[in-house]
């Protein structure tokens, strides 16, 4: 998949300035919630070797096949973070995560646990709140779930 110009974990920053330098192994992470929205736009893009290698060890699969993931994952938005600092050795973050598959928009409402190691933040695990639960219709003149900031009925609609 071609990374797109705008990142897709909802920094508002470009791709190249947002989530590629730590895809690339240029730098790292420095918050839990780097982590998360990094591994998000990592998810989006098929990028498994750097969801593998962000995984803590201690809960990492063996392997990650996303080749044939149906889901289409929009955007990524935080709903709250509790420590996951660049001082901390812990933290956790909440978010919901928008996805289309099938044809169908829905929310994965989500509670990850991180943990630092040698100043690296790893993805340790996490609670989904309510899997696959199937996103409201948009009303015409609400905002389009696809989190493009413009009206339902002037975008997907």
């Amino acid at each position: 998949m071609i990374p797109p110009t705008l990142c897709l974990c909802g920094s508002a920053l470009s791709y190249a300035d947002c989530c590629a330098p730590f895809h690339n192994g240029d730098t790292i992470p420095p918050t839990a919630e780097a982590l998360m929205r990094s591994r998000f736009s990592a998810f989006a893009l098929h990028n498994s070797a750097y969801l593998l290698a962000t995984w803590d060890v201690s809960t990492r699969p063996v392997g990650l096949d996303l080749a044939n993931d149906p889901s289409q994952w929009l955007r990524l938005e935080i709903v709250g973070t509790k420590k996951g600092g660049v001082s901390d050795s812990k933290g956790q973050v909440s978010f919901n995560a928008y996805y289309r598959q099938h044809g169908k928009d829905g929310v994965m409402a989500e509670t990850s646990r991180f943990r630092k190691v040698a100043n690296r933040w790893f993805y340790v695990d996490g609670v989904v709140a309510d899997t696959a639960k199937t996103a409201a219709a948009p009303s015409k003149n609400g905002l389009c779930p696809c989190g493009s900031g413009k009206k339902f009925k002037r975008c997907c609609g």
